[in-house]
């Protein structure tokens, strides 16, 4: 069987009996048919480890459009759907190769980015407080990003029934389909209290794009916010309070991790409340704790005699 239709079936395995998301089954695809690029629409035996070795050399001297080399990370992204497909076949008894005889290549994590407490105040406070929609509606973003650690796509999927505003709690659909509790602060309540009691529309989306006023949708999808205009906001108002580092939606979550774990919270409530799968995805963010370890030397080591 050739890799051109065994990648449709894999590409929709993924999405009704795996509950990936149709982005994530989409990446599969891409990496596969790079595969498909490089070795030509093979018969599915004919991949061997050797054919593998040539594709990594290959991954690892691809330049694109730009001039750029893919990222080690990215190599690794083209093996893992590599990998998933073969582990596939082998499920199905296509006979292929092994899923074993994948290695991936070892990947350095950058130091994550993240704010500290002042650092997000100073944010909030250069957010004009004029009552206008759209900076209420900013300040609800920023604080509901902050105290919530949402991923930018979940809090932009949000309508506003999602949201129980007085018990500060919600469910929210993250990665793999997988649901999660969130809470948030009482700033973040009252920020979307004032934020909502403003708007005069009947839109589900719990935020919307002030740009887009004229366009007539019942469903409120054309005037909801984006991802990428809520990474523009975060930006401007990052710079705008004299922030040099990069700052992201994601630096919020980092920032909201980070927040917990310095203030006490355990790993393992924090890979809940993050939504990771797995503990190891977490302890990236545990280079928090390098901050109170010379208090615990000064406080349990004496150097008198």
């Amino acid at each position: 069987m050739y890799m051109s239709e065994l990648i449709i079936d894999f590409v929709e395995y993924l999405e009704v009996e795996r509950g990936r998301s149709s982005k994530t089954s989409e990446n599969y695809r891409r990496y596969l048919e790079r595969f498909v690029e490089f070795a030509g629409d093979i018969e599915v035996e004919d991949i061997t480890s050797e054919l593998v070795r040539k594709y990594r050399l290959w991954l690892n001297r691809v330049v694109s459009d730009k001039g750029d080399e893919l990222a080690t990370i990215t190599q690794s992204y083209h093996l893992i759907a590599l990998r998933g497909f073969l582990d596939y076949l082998s499920k199905r008894n296509i006979a292929s190769l092994a899923p074993n005889k994948i290695d991936l290549p070892k990947t350095h994590r950058k130091q994550v980015t993240f704010l500290h407490f002042e650092e997000v105040e100073r944010i909030l406070e250069v957010i004009p407080d004029d009552g206008t929609l759209s900076h209420l509606r900013d300040r609800a973003i920023m604080e509901l990003l902050f105290s919530s650690g949402l991923r930018v796509s979940e809090l932009t999927n949000l309508d506003r029934d999602h949201i129980n505003i007085k018990r500060r709690e919600f469910m929210v659909r993250g990665k793999g389909q997988k649901d999660r509790p969130v809470f948030i602060s009482k700033a973040a309540a009252n920020a979307l209290e004032t934020y909502l009691a403003t708007r005069t529309d009947s839109l589900p989306p719990l935020f919307l794009n002030y740009s887009r006023n004229n366009i007539q949708d019942t469903s409120g999808d054309f005037r909801r916010l984006l991802p990428r205009s809520i990474q523009r906001l975060v930006s401007k108002y990052a710079k705008l309070a004299g922030i040099t580092k990069h700052v992201s939606p994601h630096t919020m979550r980092h920032s909201f991790a980070t927040d917990l774990l310095m203030n006490g919270a355990d790993i393992r409530s924090v890979q809940s409340m993050l939504g990771h799968s797995n503990i190891s995805t977490t302890q990236v963010y545990t280079h928090v704790t390098d901050a109170h370890l010379k208090e615990v030397y000064e406080r349990f080591h004496s150097d008198e005699d």
